[in-house]
């Protein structure tokens, strides 16, 4: 009989001072954001389905545009309405600066030192000033042109090899693995001055762990870790996920756009015409496209655009975490609260957007996207520092992609569904028909020149 009261008397123990913090904490904020029923202790896990965007989209049709959760110990807030996001992002913006403490960003993130896993402050200002200014000003990024230029031939090359052994057929090609070689090997040269993927490598076995450590560390960021939401779980099992967090560069973005990017236009043919016809009407069909050409190509922008919007990488950007009590939406938000901010339902918006669900580039080029927010890379001053970066890269490659092959599906339509991760990628691996233009002759004897 002794057992069962000694567990009974542990379990109050543990149990009443959080009961008891709980009832403190909703008694300081009587106006607590709505929140759907929850479970002792795990609170509202029990909701959570892949994919994530799309669960707490049907909970905010439910509960409105701004409702919170609790996971375990932690409190989120989900927002999904522009005016609401743009009133934190003004009025709050200092508040929500900060990341909340999660194991990934320990180790990914190097203990959060990092500029996008550090607290507000010193720090992570210094960092800001040090990305601009080193890494992502229009110098910087003008330095590095050949490297984009080179990495863009490269891939430009595998795939007329695979046309040219196709003769005069089209030829099926897998595009996932190619874009996540062209995007880390442009990161990669320019941080370490070495490719890891393809041609080139000159260390085998540094590339193949690379390559290992980067696929781990992808796959791992878009798990949410347990021990985030119940700490007393970080006490037992750290050799499971904490062994499989050590790297992850920020290039995956740029893959899945261009992969996102290249699927909706083999879906929609027409616009993959209309795209067809600026490159040769602007760039002609003499030389390749040169990343000072982008600003000409109004149409090639319209379908990124297009793309990011129903396409988020980031769908639920990154997490905030506020430092100070504040109010969001006439709401009370406790201090120390996740804020996730539902990018990917306000680009879906209804009430917001003309045919919000489908592809239709052309809605930028009426100046619909002028009036509405559009965040694929965050707002306000945590907003990503690479956005140019990543747009001179997808701008670049979609572009080339266009003008130096003809493209077709694999005889059915792409498979859309969105799979699991951060950066929500594709389900189902792009695989496309290529059929190289003319213009890749006047590209391979450039090559051959240099």
């Amino acid at each position: 009989m002794e057992e069962p009261f000694l567990y009974t008397f542990l379990a109050l123990v543990i149990l009443l001072p959080i009961s008891m913090l709980f009832l403190k904490a909703r008694k300081r904020h009587k106006n607590l954001p709505p929140s759907p029923p929850s479970y002792p202790v795990i609170g509202h896990l029990h909701l959570l389905k892949i994919p994530l965007h799309r669960t707490l989209l049907g909970l905010s049709q439910k509960y409105g545009p701004v409702f919170s959760l609790r996971f375990g110990s932690r409190r989120l807030v989900v927002l999904s309405s522009p005016s609401v996001v743009e009133e934190c992002f003004t009025k709050n913006d200092v508040v929500l600066a900060n990341r909340p403490p999660l194991l990934i960003s320990k180790h990914i993130g190097y203990n959060s030192t990092t500029v996008s896993t550090a607290p507000y402050g010193d720090h992570w200002r210094n960092l800001r000033r040090i990305a601009a200014i080193e890494i992502f000003s229009a110098g910087r990024l003008k330095m590095f042109l050949g490297i984009r230029r080179d990495e863009t031939k490269r891939l430009l090359t595998k795939l007329y090899s695979h046309s040219q052994q196709a003769g005069d057929n089209f030829a099926k090609v897998e595009l996932k693995s190619m874009f996540s070689e062209l995007t880390f090997n442009i990161i990669m040269r320019m941080v370490a001055g070495k490719r890891y993927y393809g041609e080139g490598v000159t260390d085998e076995e540094e590339a193949v762990e690379f390559r290992k450590i980067v696929k781990e560390a992808a796959a791992s960021a878009g798990v949410a870790n347990p021990g985030d939401f119940f700490p007393i779980l970080n006490w037992f099992g750290k050799d499971g996920y904490e062994k499989r967090v050590l790297l992850l560069a920020g290039t995956d973005t740029s893959s899945v756009t261009l992969e996102w990017a290249l699927s909706n236009l083999l879906n929609h043919p027409h616009v993959l015409k209309k795209a067809k016809q600026e490159l040769d009407a602007q760039v002609g069909e003499q030389h390749l496209l040169e990343e000072q050409d982008l600003s000409k190509l109004h149409y090639l922008q319209s379908i990124i655009s297009e793309t990011l919007r129903l396409y988020p990488a980031a769908p639920l950007l990154l997490p905030h975490y506020s430092s100070d009590d504040c109010t969001i939406g006439g709401y009370d938000v406790p201090r120390d609260t996740i804020v996730l901010v539902n990018a990917w339902a306000i680009h879906r918006d209804p009430n917001l957007w003309d045919v919000a669900e489908s592809f239709k580039p052309e809605r930028f080029e009426m100046g619909e996207g002028e009036a509405h927010i559009l965040m694929p890379f965050g707002i306000g001053r945590r907003a990503c520092p690479g956005a140019g970066f990543a747009q001179r890269v997808v701008g670049l490659t979609l572009g080339s992609l266009i003008q130096c092959f003809e493209w077709d599906s694999t005889g059915k339509k792409v498979d859309m569904t969105e799979g699991k991760g951060l950066t929500m990628p594709k389900a189902v691996p792009l695989e496309a028909m290529c059929k190289a233009r003319p213009i890749m002759n006047a590209v391979l004897s450039e090559a051959i020149q240099n």
